[in-house]
């Protein structure tokens, strides 16, 4: 297990405990040289560190009788990393991250548990081949047996500020992904790994969790001797960012181009904004893996809309802010020459709005306002729930006849869904001016994410209400909206858009989250993409949504049939892939008759778009051999022209359809066989005819060497 050169300082703060003890012995049966250095020798100086490739410390009761010793140590232990050492801290050790100044933010979970189970790590899918997990055929690693006390210190509600996540907690058959309870940092040339659970040696020496428990903490040691680095160097850094995205490439699952996070977890489109001739889109993103939670702004930029970058974190939660437990959901504005957003910060049950302003010109540094929150009241009626004091987020601000207007989503209690309108002269003292629209029991109790869109003639605003994207025509005067019409601005599993303006027209991109489980989802890595970027316009009283031209440079090959019909049959095309754009004008003369895509050659995994008669109909039974989402996806066709123009974009596991350019369906589908990327068009009980056809491969939004020419405007 261990290199014959490997020395291994085992630390300890006094007499050893009985956990202590049967660590130590472990690791004397295990590794060809140990001794023990206490903490107290190394704060005084007295202990040469450097006679060890690997310091070990492990410990099962609080630090907090330890005094002013951990602190103590600190500048020694740094030291002894910088030159390249590996420190390994285990059970509450882990909480030492702090007092030693290797991580601001310390795990906000203590304590000891008892499991009825066996426990031990879930490890996130990305490091699967690294240490300490490459020797596992699972992601999973019980490592304790059941009945045993186990010490604990985890992060759950924070983040290490500097640390990457490696893994989670594994309840028997039970996913905690939230228990994160492995995590790296990189300090100098040295490296630290925190175990800070399910690694009690003082239980049975034998069985699967005995043995796991060995192979996984002697994979820790030698690797941190050897000088490995666990996870990516430096995570919320370009290059930590292009690391993850480069692990993820092969999946076939994951959309090519559209707009996803490297990995972990995407969700809303955030601060979307124009500046110095680059397009910037941030998004909600979790770096502690594919789940909801611990909210940071992901960030990626773009010279033409369809080509992106990584780059940094942008914000992330201040461990004493008022942000400490998520920087939610917001906009940003061109404010004197400065960009400036606004997001909403969470800090136990409150959530109250929050302003930071960038500190360089590619947006990459932002100072966050020493005011926060710029908004500390919120109106009376609003809704609560089981999560916050009050339901009180996401903005919308824009300037106008000499004000910032600022929208903020909510809901009032016993009455509905409420968009909360606020004026300032100065971006900082906001009046409330009172409701700008609130709705009624048909359109759900809370509404977030709002934005008001000026369509020409139009005003358009709309909202997402747990289920849909609410969109409502009308007008905004006086202080309210008053609205004429509404509709479901996608009928499928768009949601929480965000909208650029520029070059005159409104482009708009919103979240397609998963619909394959929790576990699936861990799985894979990551979680959750934007839609491609699509024009709003509002054209004879009517919204229309296209997708933006710009996505012609990702065009690739291309087949074109004209005239092609079918009956009571289907017809196989002859294009592959599941990187796809189908552009085609259906004269559907049947029960049924449209397009399979994602299609085995048995047809045994498919998903049918099909036109019947006054709808159109994603049908995803037969999708995937997994049974990840079998309910079928509609829209209304009744009232629109025929022939029926469609254009669809398929991407990995993205399906998006746009009919007549003016209404929308997008979701998701999950085929599992690696054959399963045909297309075929067919008729059941009748005819159809496409009139034209065209279908193109589509190039990667990610690799800028793939860019072809772009289209005439």
């Amino acid at each position: 297990m261990f290199d014959p050169a490997v020395a291994v300082g085992f630390l300890h703060a006094g007499d050893l405990s009985a956990e202590q003890r049967a660590a130590l012995e472990w690791c004397r049966a295990v590794a060809p040289f140990v001794e023990t250095v206490s903490i107290p020798e190394i704060a005084a100086g007295t202990a040469d560190l450097d006679r060890y490739d690997v310091c070990w410390w492990h410990r099962a009761a609080p630090l907090d009788d330890l005094g002013a010793s951990t602190a103590d140590a600190g500048p020694a232990l740094r030291s002894y990393l910088e030159r390249g050492g590996g420190l390994l801290l285990s059970l509450r050790a882990l909480s030492a991250v702090d007092p030693l100044e290797i991580d601001p933010v310390a795990p906000d979970l203590t304590g000891v548990e008892e499991s009825g189970e066996p426990i031990g790590y879930l490890a996130k899918s990305i490091y699967a081949d690294d240490p300490p997990f490459a020797a596992f055929d699972d992601l999973r690693i019980h490592t304790c047996e059941p009945g045993q006390e186990v010490p604990y210190a985890r992060y759950e509600r924070v983040l290490p500020e500097r640390g990457e996540a490696l893994a989670a907690t594994v309840d028997g058959g039970m996913d905690r992904f939230h228990g994160l309870s492995l995590v790296s940092w990189s300090v100098g040339d040295g490296s630290v790994v925190g175990a800070g659970s399910t690694l009690a040696f003082d239980g049975p020496a034998d069985g699967i969790c005995a043995s796991n428990r060995s192979q996984f903490v002697g994979s820790l040691l030698s690797g941190l001797a050897e000088g490995a680095r666990l996870g990516v160097s430096d995570p919320r850094s370009v290059s930590g960012l292009t690391a993850m995205r480069e692990r993820l490439a092969a999946d076939p699952l994951r959309p090519q181009y559209h707009l996803t996070p490297p990995a972990n977890w995407l969700n809303d489109p955030n601060g979307i904004i124009e500046w110095d001739d680059r397009y910037h889109v941030f998004y909600q993103y979790n770096p502690a893996g594919p789940m909801h939670g611990t909210i940071h702004w992901g960030h990626a930029v773009s010279d033409d809309l369809v080509h992106w970058e990584d780059e940094p974190v942008a914000l992330t939660p201040s461990p004493d802010g008022p942000d400490r437990d998520g920087c939610w959901s917001g906009c940003a504005v061109e404010n004197d020459g400065t960009a400036t957003v606004f997001y909403t910060g969470g800090r136990g049950p409150v959530q109250l709005p929050c302003r930071a302003d960038a500190a360089d010109p590619g947006l990459r540094r932002w100072n966050k306002d020493p005011s926060n929150p710029v908004i500390e009241q919120v109106p009376e009626g609003v809704v609560g729930s089981d999560h916050w004091e009050a339901e009180f987020r996401d903005h919308c601000i824009w300037f106008a006849d000499g004000l910032w207007h600022h929208l903020i989503g909510s809901g009032l209690r016993d009455v509905g869904g409420a968009v909360f309108y606020y004026t300032s002269a100065d971006l900082r003292e906001w009046e409330y001016v009172g409701p700008l629209l609130v709705g009624d029991g048909e359109t759900g109790g809370m509404w977030e994410c709002p934005e008001l869109l000026e369509l020409g003639e139009r005003d358009l605003l709309h909202v997402s209400n747990y289920e849909d994207v609410l969109y409502f025509l009308g007008e905004f005067r006086d202080g309210e909206f008053h609205a004429d019409r509404r509709g479901l601005l996608d009928h499928g599993d768009l949601y929480a858009p965000q909208s650029l303006f520029g070059e005159e027209r409104y482009v708009l991109w919103g979240w397609i989250p998963e619909l394959r489980d929790e576990r699936a989802q861990w799985d894979a890595g990551w979680s959750g993409t934007l839609s491609i970027p699509r024009e709003l316009a509002v054209e004879n009283d009517q919204l229309r949504q296209r997708p933006a031209p710009e996505l012609e440079t990702l065009r690739r090959s291309h087949a074109r049939h004209v005239g092609l019909d079918v009956e009571n049959g289907s017809q196989k095309l002859d294009v592959r892939g599941r990187a796809i754009e189908l552009r085609a004008r259906v004269h559907a003369d049947a029960s049924e008759a449209g397009f399979g895509v994602f299609e085995s050659p048995d047809c045994v995994e498919r998903t049918r778009i099909a036109v019947e008669g006054d709808r159109l109909v994603v049908h995803r039974e037969d999708s995937s051999l997994a049974s990840s989402s079998v309910d079928p996806r509609e829209l209304p066709i009744d009232d629109l022209e025929r022939p029926l123009d469609l254009r669809v974009f398929l991407d990995g596991s993205v399906l998006e359809v746009f009919v007549n350019g003016r209404r929308t369906l997008s979701t998701r589908v999950y085929p599992t066989r690696p054959d399963s990327d045909g297309l075929s068009v067919y008729a059941h009980e009748g005819s159809v005819r496409f009139e034209e056809l065209e279908i193109w491969t589509l190039g990667s939004a990610w690799n800028a060497t793939e860019r072809g020419p772009i289209p005439d405007q």
